[in-house]
């Protein structure tokens, strides 16, 4: 099974995304000991079919695909599951493995908004997944491990007021993913969209990067040169992934994004997904040769996919010694594996205490 999933992987080409050297020859910085102060993973994913009325929506593409297997698995359910149990499914699994956590206190559960059509309408056809605010925000509230995320289509008629809502409802951001969104950021129409996020203190999370997780994309959606649209009035912008992968006229994204630091204190980036196999090499680099970023970095896991192949203490042979990752692969929490690897890779421990400060999240200490 395992070999079989790894030959989807190389066969769908994320090997051939990364444009990094594949391993470094250790840690980028020495580990530290992880921080007293909670940890909040700030991108984590939820989805659902909408069988038992969740509003949850996917794409059939998307689960006729051969990702739907991985990303059921990822979840820890099953199509049988999801079938007699419905998206709760996915939910109760979510808490379980949040509460059973010796390192993380909480996540951020992420709604993502539908593609609209020119006139505004649910566009079933170009939408890859729907995950409803009200869905979100239900289960948020039912569980103190969970926070919500919010996601309003700037395109929307009323969404401004949706914005508002979000807030009213609790929302601690606003998440966009643009390449499946089918939006661009730089777009000036979206400029009294970006002063409500401001003047509601809503940080914006959003993907750049190329978007290799769906049927199809819009990769230069992800350029981050379009976040200064956003940036320039005075919204809290959230580089989902440190803009690795892909690039625009040769330059790679996330040195497009490197200048951004200088220029805008309210730009953040998350460390999502940089020790997925697509992404070798990326946190490596971040953490040698850009200490200037080292404070606008966030703990994120990029949940379901640290439950997949995709990720593995096995891929970092030279950054870690066989023992570490041998330990590593045994624990079987995702989000404690996340954590001890990228600590054993370097993180600093303000990386993974910082979610919490940024997004006003006062815990109770594990």
């Amino acid at each position: 099974m395992k070999s079989s999933l790894m030959g989807h992987v190389l066969a769908g080409g994320v090997l051939a995304t990364s444009g990094c050297q594949v391993v470094g020859i250790k840690a980028a910085l020495p580990p530290e000991p992880l921080p007293d102060s909670p940890i909040i993973d700030m991108h984590c994913h939820i989805s659902g079919v909408g069988d038992d009325g969740s509003g949850c929506y996917i794409n059939p593409r998307l689960m006729e695909s051969w990702k739907a297997g991985p990303y059921l698995r990822a979840y820890g359910i099953s199509r049988k599951i999801l079938e007699r149990d419905g998206d709760q499914a996915v939910v109760k699994q979510l808490v379980e493995w949040v509460r059973a956590s010796k390192h993380v206190d909480g996540v951020v559960v992420l709604a993502l908004d539908m593609t609209l059509t020119s006139a505004g309408e649910f566009d079933r056809e170009r939408t890859e997944i729907y995950v409803p605010n009200e869905f979100v925000a239900t289960i948020c509230k039912r569980f103190d491990c969970l926070h919500y995320g919010a996601s309003v289509n700037p395109m929307r008629s009323d969404a401004l007021e949706r914005l508002e809502q979000a807030k009213r409802d609790g929302a601690v951001l606003i998440k966009l993913l643009p390449a499946i969104q089918h939006i661009r950021l730089d777009d000036a129409r979206f400029i009294p969209y970006f002063q409500k996020l401001a003047e509601l203190d809503l940080p914006l999370l959003t993907h750049t990067g190329a978007e290799r997780s769906f049927s199809s994309a819009d990769h230069d959606a992800g350029d981050p040169v379009a976040l200064r649209l956003a940036l320039d009035q005075g919204v809290t912008v959230i580089a989902a992934h440190m803009a690795t992968t892909g690039s625009v006229d040769g330059e790679r994204f996330m040195d497009r994004l490197l200048p951004l630091f200088q220029e805008c204190p309210n730009l953040y980036a998350d460390i999502s997904s940089l020790t997925q196999v697509n992404k070798l090499g990326y946190l490596n680099e971040i953490l040698s040769r850009h200490p200037e970023v080292h404070d606008r970095l966030l703990y994120g896991s990029d949940y379901p996919l640290i439950n997949t192949l995709l990720t593995s203490p096995w891929y970092f042979p030279g950054n870690l010694s066989p023992g570490q990752m041998w330990r590593l692969s045994r624990t079987r929490n995702p989000w404690d594996q996340d954590v001890q690897l990228k600590q054993a890779l370097g993180v600093p421990a303000s990386v993974f205490s910082r979610p919490a400060k940024l997004l006003g999240l006062s815990l109770a200490e594990k």
